[in-house]
């Protein structure tokens, strides 16, 4: 009877704390690796990585640039490609431009590269501001954009908010403002080598990529494993949207693509069959006039009619 009355003594406490928590609310929370990265995850499924690790000399081209890694629909694995691979430089979420150009105050012309990170690299410096609760998630980070030599000629403040649609799908929103305090920092390239691009695995590059397709605002869905871009597409320009599908881990993963109206134009697309797009524009950044962008990324694996992906950018052009 002893026996009894102490087990219930001890079991009762356990119930009431499993009960008390087994209708707790799923929420976003972020996930820190200190000097690494940090994670967001919605309960235990993780949507994106930072990743932020501090540029090694000695291991120059894996942390050369921090970016947005994003996972899989089912969190088992990346959608994006990081280090290494076809083009080690494309990288998940990723912003720069292969023609940088400024003259300093002593008047010595600098001509650099933060794409491809040739005579100059970014740095993550800080994050300004986070959240998380059961709704969204989100992150600002400052990235200093250095020479070679650490020498600070641009500084971007890079915002992100995240948050899962009715349908499970990623939406991503992200917004820059470039600043420098030189007389004009000029950002140039082309459309394969400059501007906001995402990439997908490096799977899609050594395996799928023939199953590849976009969708395309004036035409649908275009052949799979075929491509444009602009010049040899002139039309490949101000487009507000586009698409990406692609397979990954015997999975077929959609990208939506959203240009806001107000972003600098013109604006050129380039597409490849082995998962990297995006837009690219010229501009100029001066001292009090910085480069203020904002784009939307839809990623999940339900496949959208063109129809949808204009609902979609109308809404995103209003906000």
């Amino acid at each position: 009877m002893h026996m009894k009355k102490s087990f219930g003594l001890f079991v009762l406490p356990q119930l009431l704390f499993l009960f008390a928590f087994a209708d707790q609310p799923v929420s976003f929370a972020w996930i820190d690796q200190p000097g690494k990265y940090t994670d967001l995850r919605f309960g235990k499924r993780p949507l994106v990585r930072y990743v932020y690790e501090r540029m090694d000399p000695k291991d120059r081209e894996r942390t050369y640039k921090p970016f947005h890694h994003v996972y899989q629909s089912d969190g088992q694995g990346f959608l994006t490609k990081g280090p290494g691979g076809k083009f080690t430089h494309h990288r998940g979420i990723y912003f720069g431009f292969s023609k940088c150009s400024f003259t300093d105050k002593e008047g010595k012309e600098h001509k650099i590269d933060t794409w491809h990170c040739k005579r100059a690299y970014q740095t993550h410096e800080k994050i300004i501001r986070s959240h998380s609760d059961l709704k969204s998630a989100g992150q600002s980070v400052e990235i200093a954009w250095r020479l070679d030599d650490g020498t600070i000629f641009a500084k971007e403040e890079r915002s992100l908010t995240f948050s899962l649609r009715p349908d499970d799908s990623l939406q991503i929103d992200f917004g820059s403002v470039l600043s420098t305090e030189h007389d004009t920092l000029v950002l140039d390239g082309d459309p394969q080598h400059a501007g906001f691009q995402f990439r997908a695995s490096n799977e899609v590059a050594s395996s799928t990529s023939k199953q590849t397709y976009y969708v395309r605002p004036k035409e649908g869905r275009g052949e799979k494993g075929k491509t444009k871009n602009w010049p040899a597409d002139k039309d490949m320009t101000n487009l507000p949207w586009k698409a990406q599908s692609v397979v990954v881990a015997d999975q077929r993963h959609f990208t939506l693509y959203l240009d806001h109206p107000d972003n600098p134009k013109p604006s050129f697309y380039s597409e490849r069959d082995y998962g990297r797009f995006g837009s690219y524009f010229k501009t100029q950044a001066k001292p009090g006039k910085p480069v203020r962008i904002k784009y939307r990324l839809i990623i999940g694996t339900k496949e959208r009619k063109p129809s949808e992906c204009e609902k979609l950018s109308l809404a995103f052009g209003r906000s």
